[in-house]
């Protein structure tokens, strides 16, 4: 059958007929399949959709009726009335428009309805019937699969993203009228092949051998990275805190591939997949400036999307200028930062968001950023370099497992024409540490676990003090007034250090350093 040629066998009066495709939407990264039901009837032109459509749903009708013209479909000589079940469930966005001009095409004639059984349709229509990518593809497709659904029919734009799926063979159409080539069995598509996801190390940001002294800040670096710690850089303008944060991505070992799938999936929902492979490969690096609102930096919206804390989820949260940051922006973190996750509550919608970044901040130590310089005079007031502090509260504090000063760069560690080790190097060391992390815990307590992710409960049995450790911790906990999470991010830090070093149990040496990243528990100075 020509499929673009043939007559449409409708009596006038009398209903054509109905039909049913299967689309999916997302709340979140919540996958929901969608039934697309559609009766016609020949009568008075007109187009209804119901169930609880969004304003870029209802438009579909606009794109439909525009790419069924281009196969010689008009739609002004019959009545359609388009039904999104469930009818309680909110539908949002374009990735409906291909399961509702297929479903009318069904229902007009032009298709088999039996050839729509469980395929799932995603995508958006151009007016001429081309298929355009939509969010949140790898999503839908998982959630297909889980369901039993055995094949989904996607735009070429989203075929990266889409080979990545399991469970669900992909098929990839350019056009409307391919698909109905496929539908009718006149010329098949291909199966998409799976994606070749090779996972690389984050090498666009420089190397560490680019940094010139900051022996201590470097050494703090490693310890953030071996153990995913999340870090403060506290010192002046100009020391290099930003070069150091920056390059924090070169020293953490490449993604594994069920990482680099999680990435993908929510960078697909948020629309911030590279369009140069389609498919994250390497560790987001995300930087917000400090006017990010609450919703831009945790997440949010009435249709909740993605912040930038899950948009960094296995990678880098840069928050430079730490102060700056709006007091609620910066107080919303401290639950991503325990819980390794973001609910978004709305009175219509609810999201969770995986949300276990590697966060470092960057802090000068006053307003004019110059107090305690060896060179430069600080122009602030006692009292408002005490409001500046203010600014970060105790509580996110104790959730940074490492505050380190970063003091001005000596004029002659700037001359010298080498710095200090390769991201490489350090790069071996770190993925050394993080396998030796994952293999005891797994031993230990059944799940892989790095050690700043390691349930609290654990933590006695992997770090066992000597009597020169417990004194220390002794005398340092109640004159630094630590609390009791800021004890634990001790033994965490204390944990890694003899993780880079090889060391089955925790030395004194080892303790000291975790206490020595308190800075910010006490006066610092430069």
């Amino acid at each position: 059958m020509n499929v673009a040629a043939s007559p449409l066998s409708v009596i006038a009066g009398t209903p054509t007929g109905s039909a049913t495709a299967l689309a999916a939407v997302l709340h979140g990264l919540e996958p929901h399949l969608v039934q697309v039901e559609v009766t016609c009837s020949r009568g008075p032109g007109g187009f209804q959709l119901v169930g609880l459509a969004e304003a870029a749903v209802k438009e579909s009708r606009v794109r439909v009726s525009g790419a069924l013209a281009h196969l010689g479909v008009l739609l002004n000589e019959y009545a359609v009335t388009v039904n999104l079940a469930p009818a309680d469930l909110r539908k949002s966005g374009a990735a409906l428009d291909v399961a509702i001009a297929l479903g009318t095409l069904a229902a007009v004639g032009r298709l088999e309805p039996s050839s729509l059984h469980g395929v799932l349709f995603i995508g958006e229509l151009s007016l001429d019937g081309a298929l355009r990518p939509v969010t949140g593809v790898l999503p839908r497709l998982n959630g297909a699969a889980s369901e039993g659904v055995r094949s989904a029919i996607v735009p070429p734009g989203n075929a990266a993203e889409a080979g990545l799926s399991r469970g669900v063979q992909v098929l990839v159409a350019g056009t409307l009228q391919r698909i109905l080539e496929h539908l009718s069995g006149q010329r098949l598509l291909a199966t998409l092949p799976p994606t070749k996801l090779v996972p690389q190390p984050s090498l666009t940001q420089g190397d560490l051998a680019e940094v010139r002294g900051q022996t201590s800040a470097r050494r703090s670096l490693e310890l953030a990275a071996a153990g995913a710690h999340n870090l403060l850089l506290l010192g002046p303008p100009g020391s290099g805190k930003t070069l150091l944060a920056r390059l924090l991505p070169t020293v953490l070992p490449p993604l594994d591939v069920e990482e680099a799938i999680e990435c993908t999936t929510i960078h697909s929902v948020a629309g911030t997949l590279p369009s140069s492979t389609g498919v994250v490969t390497e560790r987001p690096f995300r930087a917000p400036h400090h006017s990010v609102s609450d919703a831009g930096l945790v997440g949010g919206g009435d249709l909740p999307r993605p912040g930038e804390v899950s948009l960094a989820h296995h990678g880098v949260l840069f928050l430079d200028e730490l102060a700056e940051f709006r007091r609620s922006a910066i107080e919303a973190l401290r639950q991503p930062l325990e819980d390794g996750r973001v609910c978004i509550a709305r009175a219509r919608a609810r999201a969770w968001f995986p949300a276990r970044p590697l966060v470092v901040a960057a802090v000068n130590p006053c307003p004019c950023g110059h107090w305690g310089h060896p060179r430069l005079t600080c122009k602030c007031s006692e009292f408002e370099r005490k409001r500046y502090r203010a600014r970060l509260s105790g509580p996110l504090l104790d959730r940074i497992d490492i505050h380190v000063q970063a003091p001005p760069v000596e004029v002659a560690a700037l001359m010298r024409r080498s710095g200090g080790e390769s991201s490489a190097r350090v790069r071996e060391r770190v993925t050394v540490a993080r396998e030796r992390q994952k293999h005891r815990s797994e031993r230990l307590f059944g799940a892989p676990h790095l050690n700043a992710s390691l349930p609290a409960r654990y933590l006695e049995a992997i770090v066992r003090l000597d009597d020169a450790s417990r004194s220390l911790l002794e005398d340092a906990v109640p004159r630094l007034g630590l609390s009791a999470r800021a004890f634990n991010k001790i033994l965490r830090v204390a944990r890694t250090a003899a993780d880079l070093e090889g060391e089955a149990e925790v030395l004194e040496r080892h303790v000291v350093e975790g206490v020595q990243g308190r800075v910010l528990d006490r006066e610092p100075t430069l």
